[in-house]
């Protein structure tokens, strides 16, 4: 039973997981080396609780309680009586593993430790331990208090005692478990490169504008937030970073290769929201207008449908690949799309909507146009077109 929670970090992730911890009734010491930021969450936590009263979300007693619940510390010794510990601190594996080899000399030897980390290798992360069986991956997203899914995942030197008490705890904090292997970008952000990669592709060969792409996806696709919206939403910095390390950790595979639009982007300072200027520009309301954007030739623009279909099917192929590659079950691969970015609908499930054949056809219609790696179809959906069956 995990009733002692030590959370390393206490940025926005961290003081999120804090705060979902502290609500499923686990005491929890938040530690950050400074202090400043500690204070920073402790009112931002009040801020939140206040919010949530006078909304009717929960009375003043379960506030006090929560906020009870979560003691700041600046020492990593305060940890001691862990039975859990999850890192949120900067995705550097040097870093973690430096933090991870110290705090091992606190802690019981039955303490769990776990990174929150997005993409790093949990196994490289395990190896600065004395006991590497007792680490694993807890990837929450952000809000953490907001977003069902929790991706866990097992590096292959977890127990097994590890892996499920990992996953007793976090279906206890009322989160759903998506198990991941321990590949590059687990499932989400493996699966979701298409999304962010197939939308700028058809920018890039002047087929249609940001703001036409975005509205495909949300006007036929029924997605909340169009590729370039989200984004601007997420940063551009960010957002490469992710795609370009996803890219060299599978070897260069052409599937995620990064888009020198985005780099520019990037590099120009035009990373979003948070900059006020990405794909679209905005104001200081948060209202955002389309940006004047030249066309990179002059093919007449291409349907909405035929964008949507175009980037649904390279979404599904990902999550078919995932599938073949044993990443994760078919129910997790769309859960961890549904409830971790808020897909529509999970992308087996749209698969077998739109038929497994018609997938393999766009795929191969794709293939046949540009010759590129990039558009090779999944050797599962392939098998299962021939077999005639469903993902579920």
């Amino acid at each position: 039973m995990i009733k002692n929670v030590g959370i390393i970090g206490s940025g926005t992730m961290g003081a999120g997981i804090a705060q979902v911890a502290a609500k499923a009734g686990c005491f929890v010491k938040l530690y950050d080396t400074k202090t400043e930021a500690l204070e920073n969450a402790k009112t931002d936590l009040e801020k939140i609780m206040d919010r949530l009263v006078e909304k009717g979300k929960i009375d003043s007693e379960e506030k006090e309680r929560v906020q009870n619940n979560i003691k700041y510390v600046n020492s990593l010794k305060e940890l001691k009586d862990s039975d859990l510990t999850i890192e949120a601190i900067v995705e550097n594996l040097d870093i973690k593993k430096n933090v991870f080899s110290t705090l091992e000399k606190f802690v019981s030897d039955d303490c769990i430790i776990a990174s929150n980390t997005s993409s790093l290798s949990i196994a490289s992360i395990a190896s600065s331990l004395q006991k590497p069986e007792r680490c694993i991956g807890i990837h929450f997203f952000n809000p953490a208090p907001l977003m069902k899914l929790v991706e866990v995942i097992p590096a292959i030197q977890t127990s097994e005692e590890t892996l499920n008490t990992s996953v007793k705890t976090i279906k206890d904090w009322g989160k759903t478990v998506a198990v991941a292997k321990d590949t590059p970008g687990f499932i989400v952000n493996r699966v979701a490169r298409p999304f962010y990669g197939e939308a700028l592709r058809i920018y890039e060969e002047g087929m249609a504008s940001f703001s036409e792409i975005d509205s495909a996806m949300k006007e036929i696709g029924g997605f909340r937030m169009g590729p370039f919206e989200l984004m601007d939403f997420i940063g551009n910095d960010v957002n490469y970073t992710v795609t370009e390390t996803v890219f060299e950790a599978f070897y260069f595979d052409p599937r995620y290769k990064p888009s020198f639009t985005q780099k520019r982007f990037a590099e120009a300072g035009y990373l979003g929201r948070k900059s006020g200027k990405g794909y679209y520009d905005y104001s200081e309301n948060g209202e955002l207008s389309v940006r004047a954007q030249s066309r990179t030739s002059s093919k007449e623009n291409v349907a909405a449908e035929n964008i949507f279909e175009r980037i649904l099917v390279t979404l599904i192929n990902e999550a078919a690949d995932a599938l073949f590659w044993n990443i994760a079950s078919a129910e997790d691969i769309d859960n961890a799309m549904t409830k971790g970015v808020n897909y529509p609908k999970g992308l087996l499930t749209w698969a077998d909507e739109k038929r497994i054949n018609w997938c393999v056809s766009k795929m191969d219609e794709l293939y046949d146009e540009y010759h590129e790696d990039r558009y090779r179809c999944s050797p599962l959906l392939r098998k299962m077109n021939r077999e005639n069956k469903t993902f579920f």
